[in-house]
């Protein structure tokens, strides 16, 4: 019966959705056919809302064996982590604000058990209009310095979106606080927009590029052209970067979803999705990110960009890669892996995973990550870690293999692992989250203040693994309906959740 009401529900529930949806999004100029900026939903808040003030002190609390680490009035999505592999204690996060202008971040000193939280900093707006941040990433290098790049975006003066800009902040105290910043890439609000930033460092203790940082991210959107991927190298510890652009410079240059990461010798690697040719592509630099070669492709696939899957059908699923090397000194020293989402032949989505071991030249056949069953399971919103000890692979990301509403509504998080360099992964995924989490309704009630419907889980989630322990990061709508203070719609919503995971 509840099953029935909540679908007659549905149905007079989806105009006034609208306000909230993707596909409420009013054309500017710069994006002509292309697709919207993945920030383009808080944008619309913001700029039919404006932003709420800053909370009180924020720190986490334990829930049912995981970790509430936003534990804040209103939504936060899109999460990332990173560890202090000299002090593994030490683990910094980030995510999205939604009904908020900065960026959060988050720290903890003792593994993950309990995190504080603080703002990101913002440059003054432009005239008297207003700037807010988003898409997190975070990496820590030797010298125990965090980073956390973001996008910072400026609207206003009824003109739509002014420009859009990279940030990279950073931290000399595990993410407590970051008095320093650099602003760099601006494009103004004619051209392209800069989106989905993902930043690495070069931990490599024999490395000549040792301590460099690295950033990725598409300018896709908007201008008569793409403005293709975008590489930033910074050699003094984040104050400057240079930034040249690493897909073929001929082609359309729409792109989404850059991921870094580097090899055991310094070797820098990028992988993203080039939605035109639908396909994840790679490139590669051998000296610090100076020179590129020619892009090649890891594996052309269904999805072009994203798909509206029943758990996420507002916002859609994002198709994405993760890449990530490996730098221990086991067998498989070198090797790069990549992982992505796409759909399969019965019509649910999957994660997959390539590898190479020849720097990218060419890749293996991919293989399905999580467990199969013989009815339909959705995953989503993944990443993958390469544990820098053991070599071994982690995937985690979303499934609803436990969902009770008949709809693949439900989620819960997931990781798998690959012990043989990727070849397999066991058949015994292991469930990280202890409560099922529903975006789309709060027991049957549809639409749900509880729920953030323009952005729901966001693109991506985060997960680092270092000496046998993963501690994924995700966001989690168990709690939705828990009264708070010091937000517009008094409520939990979205939370950040992670655990740690032996």
């Amino acid at each position: 019966m509840a099953k029935n009401l909540l679908v007659f529900a549905s149905v007079f529930a989806l105009l006034g959705l609208s306000l909230f949806t993707k596909n409420s999004r009013v054309n500017v100029e710069a994006q002509n056919s292309s697709h919207d900026p993945t920030w383009w939903s808080k944008y619309e808040f913001i700029r039919d809302n404006g932003g709420d003030a800053a909370p009180l002190t924020t720190s986490s609390i334990a829930v049912s064996g995981n970790v509430d680490v936003s534990n804040e009035c209103g939504p936060q999505s899109e999460t990332f982590i990173a560890i202090n592999q000299n002090k593994p204690k030490i683990l910094a996060g980030g995510s999205n604000e939604i009904f908020r202008l900065p960026m959060r971040g988050y720290y903890t000193t003792n593994g993950g058990s309990s995190w504080g939280g603080v703002d990101l900093p913002l440059p003054p707006p432009k005239g008297n209009g207003i700037d807010f941040g988003s898409d997190p990433s975070l990496a820590f290098d030797t010298q125990g310095s965090v980073f956390y790049s973001y996008i910072v975006v400026f609207f206003g003066n009824g003109n739509g979106v002014n420009g859009s800009q990279m940030a990279v902040a950073k931290s000399t105290d595990g993410g407590k606080t970051y008095p320093g910043v650099t602003y760099f890439s601006f494009e103004n609000g004619t051209n392209h927009f800069n989106d989905k930033p993902m930043i690495t460092t070069d931990t490599n203790a024999t490395s000549p590029f040792r301590d460099n940082i690295y950033v990725a991210w598409d300018a896709a959107a908007g201008g008569s052209v793409g403005g293709g991927v975008r590489f930033g190298t910074s050699v003094d510890h984040g104050a400057n970067f240079s930034v040249t652009r690493i897909d073929d410079p001929s082609g359309p240059g729409r792109a989404i979803g850059a991921s870094p990461s580097v090899g055991p010798n310094g070797e820098v690697y990028v992988a993203w999705n080039d939605y035109v040719a639908n396909a994840i592509v790679f490139n590669s630099s051998f000296d610090g990110g100076q020179s590129w070669g020619v892009p090649r492709t890891i594996s052309t696939k269904t999805l072009p960009f994203d798909i509206a899957i029943p758990a996420e059908s507002f916002r859609g699923a994002l198709v994405y890669p993760s890449l990530d090397v490996d730098r221990s000194n086991g067998a498989h020293r070198g090797r790069i892996y990549c992982s992505w989402m796409d759909s399969t032949s019965t019509n649910v989505t999957d994660i997959f995973l390539s590898y190479s071991d020849n720097n990218g030249v060419t890749w293996s056949s991919p293989i399905h990550v999580p467990d199969q069953f013989g009815f339909k399971v959705d995953r989503f919103n993944h990443w993958m870690s390469v544990d820098p000890k053991n070599g071994n692979v982690t995937v985690a990301f979303y499934d609803t293999r436990n969902d009770t509403t008949g709809f693949r509504y439900e989620t819960d998080y997931y990781l798998a692992e690959s012990t043989d360099g990727g070849l397999s992964f066991s058949d015994s995924d292991v469930r990280v989250s202890t409560v099922s989490s529903n975006e789309h309704d709060c027991g049957a009630v549809f639409p749900c203040d509880g729920i953030n419907y323009g952005n729901q889980q966001g693109d991506y989630e985060g997960l680092v693994t270092f000496n046998g322990v993963s501690y994924p990061i995700w966001t989690d709508s168990r709690r939705q309906l828990v009264s708070s203070s010091g937000c517009r719609r008094p409520l939990l919503m979205e939370e950040v959740f992670t655990a740690a995971v032996r």
